[in-house]
């Protein structure tokens, strides 16, 4: 959970560098969090629930994303490829899924090699 509120606490920031395991968390959490809100939706009859948490995550998403990018080496306009249909999604997929660049980059030092706080 403590990834989750990282990249919450991270609300809008697109510089630095994510490294998987912070994204796919945040992405599991995300998810999970959403099919609870759907359900709770449906049995309140109250689908308003899901699009305020939408709207409410929508740029930490973005962020982690970008972050996620920029320690595969790329930058972070990649993200824009996720418009093409099908093909878009799933290159986003794959570089999510790439391992970091193991030295620093341009877009900052390796985020496993940074001092646990």
């Amino acid at each position: 959970m403590n990834w989750y509120l990282d990249v919450i606490k991270k609300y809008a920031v697109f510089n630095g560098r994510a490294r998987r395991q912070e994204f796919w968390m945040f992405e599991l959490f995300n998810i999970i969090i959403a099919i609870v809100l759907a359900i709770i939706g449906v049995v309140l009859d109250f689908s308003l629930l899901s699009t305020i948490y939408s709207l409410a995550v929508f740029l930490p998403s973005l962020g982690v994303t970008v972050r996620r990018l920029h320690d595969t080496g790329r930058s972070g306009w990649w993200i824009l490829i996720g418009l093409v249909p099908i093909v878009g999604f799933i290159i986003l997929i794959v570089f999510a899924a790439t391992e970091g660049e193991q030295q620093q980059n341009a877009h900052g030092p390796n985020p496993k090699l940074a001092p646990a706080f």
